[in-house]
């Protein structure tokens, strides 16, 4: 079997080639039966894995020319998202202007970067048509999210069904949220069943199914509920809605790529990851993808496998472009998301 570790290259080479890294399809994951026995041999040794993230952030700092790449990296791997019950037609088309042009048209000139989007749109159901229509002659998706999101608690035919709509409507990404008790409770076998149930209802569109791993419990079970996931067909396997007290963190994000590491070991499937909620500063995402080349290669640096769910982010990102080319800082009001 292929090691996906063996494709990283030096970190300078990273550093100046990371925006330019070409787009491949990776064929779905079509799922496999599910196998109790490997969901009871995982395990999290929490103190190892919080030791591996605490010494990250200072081990991998970037700077200059490199630092600007890594960053027009992230942009392409936005989930540009609005999820806020007062959401409008009008916000939302803003929203997806600026995922269409998301750096000042200068500063990527300066850059020299051309074509530069972020991975997708993501919004409620309601929102759907509104935002298909903004991307019109674009190649941005629209993701939504659905089954009873944020707590996934509404009827199991109300979610399916919720899903199926969606997909009607032209989101091409479906972001799913899991049962948490029965993560919380052992019921593996119920947990599968019902991601093989929203995934089929899915259809063509990828589905992102959204652990909640604040709510989870341990480190353990997100392990577990993660690879339970991938075996009933997720696309994706992402951390939070956004809405929880905890989100993303390191920690969480080391051992969800492990388990997505473990399960191409013995599939040959490439399955995505993305970390939501908390993440809104420029040196995080940096982190963080430094985190995914270190543990998957550099194949893992591309929007149809990794993607951040933010939007703060984008405005922090610009800030320290402009920085990187004038030496200043722009006021927040300089870079506003519609």
């Amino acid at each position: 079997m292929h090691n996906p570790l063996a494709e990283q290259s030096s970190n300078d080479t990273a550093n100046q080639s990371v925006a330019q890294l070409p787009q491949v399809t990776e064929p779905r994951n079509p799922g496999m039966e599910l196998d109790l026995d490997w969901v009871a041999r995982v395990q999290a040794n929490t103190s190892a894995i919080e030791r591996r993230c605490a010494a990250l952030p200072a081990r991998r700092s970037v700077k200059k020319e490199h630092q600007a790449a890594w960053l027009l990296k992230a942009v392409s791997c936005i989930d540009l998202t609005t999820l806020s019950g007062d959401d409008t037609e009008m916000r939302v088309g803003r929203l997806c202007a600026k995922a269409r042009q998301p750096v000042n048209a200068s500063v990527l000139a300066q850059l020299e970067m051309t074509g530069l989007t972020t991975g997708a749109v993501c919004v409620y159901h309601e929102m759907i048509p509104a935002a298909v229509r903004a991307l019109v002659g674009t190649n941005i998706p629209v993701a939504a999210v659905s089954t009873g999101f944020p707590a996934g608690l509404s009827p199991l035919h109300l979610r399916i069904q919720e899903i199926k709509e969606s997909v009607a409507a032209g989101a091409r990404e479906i972001d799913i949220v899991i049962s948490r008790r029965h993560v919380l409770t052992g019921d593996w076998q119920k947990l599968y069943d019902e991601m093989k149930d929203m995934r089929k209802a899915c259809g063509d569109a990828h589905v992102k199914a959204i652990l909640a791993t604040g709510e989870l419990g341990s480190l353990r079970n997100v392990a577990r509920a993660s690879l339970v996931c991938m075996m009933a067909g997720a696309d994706f396997i992402k951390t939070s809605t956004g809405k929880e007290s905890v989100n993303a963190t390191l920690p969480v994000t080391l051992i969800m790529i492990r388990a997505i590491r473990d399960y191409f070991e013995r599939t040959g499937y490439r399955i995505g990851y993305k970390p939501a909620g908390g993440i809104s500063k420029a040196k995080d995402a940096i982190t963080y993808l430094a985190l995914m080349k270190e543990e998957l290669g550099d194949r893992w640096l591309q929007p149809d496998l990794f993607r951040f769910g933010a939007s703060s982010l984008l405005g922090d990102i610009e800030r320290q472009l402009e920085h990187h080319l004038t030496g200043a800082y722009s006021a927040s009001h300089r870079n506003p998301m519609g």
